[in-house]
Formats: C-alpha cells, structure tokens, sequence
C-alpha cells in the first residue's frame, strides 16, 4: 500500500475525487464539473485540482457511468447477433410484459435491431443433447452479412448453450477468423445460465458497449500513464467489486450501475465501522434517488435485475432500485388539478430555477430554498425568481401560500422516495425499523429525517463527506469475481458430487483471477449460494451458504428457512427445484482511516462552529443556527431545528430531533431526540 489511493466517481454533473495517504491518513478531496462529450477530461482536472501528483499515487479506482448512460440512452455501438433459426424474436418478444401495467402505450427499443439478428439452423434441446447440428456454412455466411452491414460487435447466442456450448464455441472459432474486430461475445462464457430471453439481452447489451468501454478506459489509462502514474487503473463494476481496466471490457455489461454500486459500498464500509450493520442506503442526486438494503455490513447482490423495462442484465449486480425524484425533480400542476413532482428532471442545464442557468419550471431544489433550507444569498436574484415560479405554478392553481406550496412539493417528493424505500425493506420481508438511515447524494442529507420520521426509522446515518460518497466507495471496494452456473434439477435428484464440483471450480476460477491483479490484499474468501424455487414457480430465492459443500438435507433445510422468512409461509407438499449455484470470490483490500476525511486540526467548540441563523419554515417561520460541517467538534450534541453546511451538502435537522458527532465525522441523528 505505499502510495496514495485515489477513487474517482464520474456523475452526470460533477466527477469527484478523493485521495487517501494510507501512510499519514492525509485526505485530499475535489469535485469538478463532468466533461460529458469525454468524461476523462473531468477525471484529470479533479486530480489537478487536487494538486495531485500522479507519479506517487500507487492505485486509481474508477467508478464509471459509461455503460449504464449508453444503456439508457441507447447511444450504442452497431451490432449483430447470429441465433438459432427461429429464434431472432426472443429479444422483442420478452416476457409478454407492458411497458406501463395500465393502457395500451408504450415504448420499447430492442439493443440490437430486426434486421441485425440473423438466424442459423442448429439446435440443443435441454439437457445438452444436440437436435440439429450446426450449419457453418449458414453461419459463415450471416457472419459475413453482419460485417456488410456496418456491425462493429457480434453476439452468439444459441438456445440451451448453457446445457451445452459445442455449437457457441465452434461458432466462436469460425467467427474470430472472419470478424474484423474483437469484439464477439459468446452468450454462455458470459452468463451460463437458463432463460433465453435474459441471457440473450445481457450478452447483448454487453456487445453493444463493448467497444465504447474500451475506448474511454484507454484513453483515461494512458492520460493517467501520460501524468506520471505507472499502475493498472481498476474500474468498479456493478457487483461492488473491481476489475482491471485491461480485462474490463470483455465483460462491459458487469460495469452496468457501477455508480450506485461504489456509494452501497462506502455505506457498508461507514456503517460496520460506525457500529450500524443494518442500513437503508439513500442516495439523492439531481435526477434521481438511489436505495438498497444491506444486512450485516454485505452488499445485497443480486443477478435478477431489470435496469429499466424489458432490460434485464442477469450478471450479479448490487440491487439498488430508483425513483425519479432529484434535487432538479419538476414540480408541476397537472390538467386534473392534482401536484407531480418528478420523474422528469430540469437537469444540469438548464436547472432549477435558483440555478439562474434559465430554468423556468419549479423544481425540488427551488422549494427547499424558498422554505430557508438553502442560502438565499447564494443564489442572488434567482432566489426571487424561483419564488415567482413557485407562486405563478404551483401556488396560485393551488390556493397556497407560496410556503405551503414549497412544503407540499417536499411532502409529495419524501412520498416518491419513502416509496421506494419500503420496495426495497417491507416488500422484501424487512422492518424499516430494525435499520439506520444511511443518506448521502448532494440532496439526501436536506431530506433524510423527515424520510425516517414517515418510515418510522429510528436512526439516520449522514458521512462525514456525503457528496462525494460514491468516490469513497471506490476506494474501499474490494476486487470481486461472480460466478453463476444453471442446473435447474429437483433437489432430490441432483449429483450432489457434481454440485460441490462446480462450486469448486467456480472457486478455483475467481482465485486465479484475483491472483493476477496487481492489488495488495490482506486476504482471499469465497461466498457461496443458490437460487432456487419449489417446482412450478417463476421466481428464484437466493439461498446463502456457509460453503460449497452443503449436504443435500442442509440446502432443502436452509430453502424453505429463507422461504418461511420472506413469505411467512411454509410448502412442504411440493418439491425443491435447485436452480442456479452462484459463487462469489473477493480479494479483501487494507482497511482505510475515515477519520480524516474531515480534518480533526480544523475543529472548534460548539460556538465557534456556529457560522449565523436564518428563518427556516417549519409549518412556520422559526429561527435556525447554521453551522459548518468542518468546524463542529468530535463530541457536539445538537437539538433541532439546525442547520449544517459543508462544501457538498446540507443537512437539515427538525425541530425534536437531536444529532451527534462521532470519531470518524459522522453525523447520527435520533429522530424524535431518542424519546
């Protein structure tokens, strides 16, 4: 570990940086404006205005939004896909799911268009047996369609490949002596699990980014190499781990959410180490808000995500879900007369009305400032503005006052946002109550206790640096390798010799992987689990395991456990179906010191951290110290109302609520003040 470690997370407006001194536990931090046209840009003027020299930082960690934008947006490199004959549809077709669950509207844009999907004729049926044999000639042919039409990636994907790759690999073969660029994908070396239509999207989706990936990685890899530094620049990936940029476009899709999956991360690192295993993670940014649920300090992983409708990636991934509701949310009065918020944003540009950038619609941000919780004198003249916007919109059509109008958008947006905290706590089996308030994002800490009170959470959580969390969340992550493997067999038939010899060579695989990265590790370990049903389901439940040696009686046991706890229901008539067997291989990384990221030299007693007061609307006008995050003491104990200000956030503390400091900088607010 000697040298500086530096995580770098790029958002859709700032890219932030921090830089520990794991030698003095010096912490450098900075936070510039993203370069969206080339996002490494913004990643060299962070460390510039960190006044970093690169030449001594020993490991950059690099948390990317590359993939998740191209993915969304459909900004997506020109691709093919070879198939089965008969089976070009399977992408469009789906699940026979609607984009909306009422009407008859909706939209939906395949990854890969009609006519680049061609079929070849083969066949393996289920348990592996080949049907029809491959037709290479068919094969080579629409592999040469394909380069005709422009494609840059190519996709593979046979039915039951999974049961059998034969015909993937012989595919494989012929395709790299006749494709132009290396950017082929074999559907089972990816994901070799059942579910054609799943595993069909995620080896498409991870084409599709393939080459975009590689080309911001090494461009950012050599302006990094150009400055000074000399070793690999890792790149999180989605599943809370990271992987070299070397090795990190084979497998693009897996950098899919790899933003929110750094900020899950910093919060089981801060949480274990502030004494709350138990969180509910809520990031709010200006587009959106972010929550997950983490038990025991772990990250909830998961390879049975949707990142948006009719888009499910099925590698491992942390399950965060989202709600559109920002800080640049809009707010607006609909033709029924009822108040939105959400989920269309104003954005970076032009913003909030405050931004005085030429937004004109109300938004989030702008009710927060005009209830006081936000500086007026910061935002000049378009503080007025937005009050005129907010009265002129939402007021008026209302019958409000403008206040009352501010508080309503506030009510509605917490509503949005409680709402997704109880998709991913009570709909999961899981009492909010039993959890801290883990709240960071630009805006989460401006929203977190009127969250908690109408969630009936007890505790919230706030870092010592909650805008730049997803940064952190690089810098503690450590390097992981997922595995899956299907086998979808009654449990009472299953070789359970052959189940503990996947799981070996699962294990095996990831430890070699991790051995060749060139990272400092205090050590090695493997998490193993299955994913299994009772004959007859559709959905799977992730049942973990001790190690990859269950007997068959402990993993029929330990199912119908999880099965009792999440749906307090109990089938003892219908059989176990084993599914898919998962194993996950982690490299530990050396603890860092979290102390620092507030710099204790900069700390004053209580009165010297009070920096003035202002009138702040609390159901009416009260007036509220304000002080800086930087100056408060290691021991302050504060009563609500209060206000406290720092570089990347602000946090509001209600009337009856209280709020200490710990050790590392932390901020552990009680809501009702403990009562």
């Amino acid at each position: 570990m000697a040298g500086l470690v530096a995580g770098v997370d790029v958002g859709g407006t700032f890219t932030d940086l921090v830089i520990f001194d794991p030698g003095s536990g010096a912490v450098r931090l900075a936070k510039v404006p993203t370069t969206l046209d080339n996002q490494a840009h913004g990643v060299m003027a962070a460390f510039e205005a960190a006044g970093a020299d690169l030449a001594q930082v020993a490991l950059v960690v690099h948390g990317t939004t590359t993939t998740t934008n191209a993915v969304l947006e459909r900004n997506l490199c020109r691709t093919g896909l070879v198939t089965t004959e008969g089976f070009r549809d399977v992408l469009e077709l789906g699940r026979r799911t609607r984009p909306q669950p009422y009407g008859m509207t909706g939209r939906f844009v395949p990854v890969i268009p009609r006519d680049l999907r061609l079929e070849v004729p083969e066949r393996m049926d289920a348990e592996g047996r080949v049907v029809t044999p491959l037709d290479e000639a068919a094969l080579r042919d629409a592999i040469t369609a394909l380069v005709a039409a422009g494609c840059e990636s190519l996709v593979i994907h046979f039915l039951h490949s999974y049961a059998n790759p034969a015909h993937e690999l012989r595919a494989l073969e012929i395709a790299r002596d006749l494709w132009p660029t290396p950017y082929i994908t074999a559907g089972h070396q990816l994901l070799s699990e059942s579910r054609e239509f799943e595993r069909g999207v995620t080896a498409a989706v991870n084409a599709a980014v393939q080459p975009l990936l590689e080309r911001y990685v090494s461009r950012l890899a050599a302006e990094l190499k150009g400055r000074g530094y000399r070793a690999d620049l890792l790149v999180m990936n989605g599943n809370g781990g990271m992987v070299s940029a070397a090795h990190v476009a084979r497998e693009a899709v897996k950098t899919v959410m790899s933003g929110p999956a750094s900020g899950v991360m910093a919060a089981c690192y801060t949480g274990q180490r502030a004494g709350m295993a138990n969180l509910i993670t809520y990031d709010m940014g200006g587009t959106s808000t972010d929550v997950a649920l983490i038990r025991d300090a772990r990250p909830p992983v998961s390879n049975e995500i949707e990142v948006e409708y009719a888009m499910p990636i099925h590698v491992p991934m942390v399950d965060v879900r989202t709600v559109g509701a920002g800080g640049g949310s809009i707010a607006r009065v609909n033709a029924a007369g009822m108040l939105r918020v959400g989920p269309e944003s104003a954005g970076a540009m032009p913003g909030p009305v405050c931004y005085g950038r030429g937004g004109t619609q109300v938004t989030i941000s702008d009710a927060n400032l005009i209830l006081g919780r936000l500086p007026t004198e910061r935002f000049g003249q378009a503080a007025e503005a937005a009050r005129a916007a907010m009265e002129d919109q939402i007021a008026r059509p209302l019958g409000l006052s403008v206040e009352a109008a501010a508080e309503a958008v506030l009510r509605i947006a917490n509503t949005h946002m409680a709402g997704a905290i109880r998709m991913v706590s009570i709909s999961m089996g899981a009492d909010p109550r039993d959890f801290a308030l883990f709240a960071f994002g630009g805006a989460g800490p401006l929203h977190a206790a009127e969250l908690a009170r109408e969630l009936a959470i007890p505790r919230v959580l706030i870092p010592a640096r909650p805008g730049i969390t997803n940064a952190l969340g690089c810098t503690v992550a450590d390097l992981r390798h997922d595995f899956v493997r299907t086998v979808n067999r009654p449990l009472d038939t299953v070789d359970m010799d052959a189940v503990h010899a996947l799981w070996a060579g699962q294990e095996a695989q990831g430890r070699a992987l991790i051995a060749a990265e060139e990272v400092a590790l205090i050590g090695v370990e493997a998490e193993f689990s299955a994913d299994m049903q009772f004959v007859g389901q559709t959905h799977l439940l992730r049942v973990p395991l001790p190690d990859g040696a269950p007997t068959r009686a402990d993993l029929q046991a330990r199912f119908e456990a999880a099965y009792h706890a999440r749906f307090r229901v109990d089938l003892p008539e219908i059989r176990a179906n084993l599914v898919n067997l998962n194993c996950s291989v982690i490299g530990r990384r050396p603890d860092l010191d979290l102390s620092r990221l507030i710099d204790p030299a900069g700390r004053r007693d209580l009165a010297g951290a009070l920096t003035g007061r202002r009138q702040v609307w609390f159901g009416g006008w009260q007036d509220v110290p304000v002080y800086r995050r930087e100056w408060l003491p290691a021991d302050a104990v504060l009563e609500g109302p209060a206000i406290i200000e720092q570089m990347d956030t602000t946090t509001l503390l209600p009337p009856g609520d209280r709020m200490e400091t710990d050790a590392m900088g932390n901020l552990i607010l009680t809501v009702g003040g403990g009562a």
